[in-house]
């Protein structure tokens, strides 16, 4: 069974980061900026199709190393991307 290649694109128009499977979205970390440097993450969710295979956690990382390209600030007031800041040292600079 082959699988499509799952990605990761920023979708600014939605203020989200998506997990896309082909066409389908299959997860997303939701934000909402605050000001002009901030961007507050408050939901993060991947379909329960794809549970267990690691794609939040590479879904946050993609979100979080985006943020610092763009020279902004994180807020994770969703728990599961302050749970991977915190697991994830070279993360906490951006964390306000």
């Amino acid at each position: 069974m082959g699988g499509t290649q799952v990605t990761v694109v920023h979708n600014p128009d939605a203020q989200r980061y998506e997990l896309r499977d082909g066409d389908a979205v299959i997860g997303y970390t939701q934000y909402h900026p605050d000001g002009d440097v901030e961007l507050v993450f408050d939901h993060t969710e991947v379909d329960t199709g794809y549970s267990g295979q690691g794609l939040a956690g590479t879904l946050v990382r993609f979100a979080l190393d985006d943020v610092r390209a763009l020279g902004k600030r994180v807020v994770a007031i969703c728990p599961y991307v302050d749970g991977f800041i915190e697991r994830h040292p070279e993360y906490r600079d951006l964390a306000d």
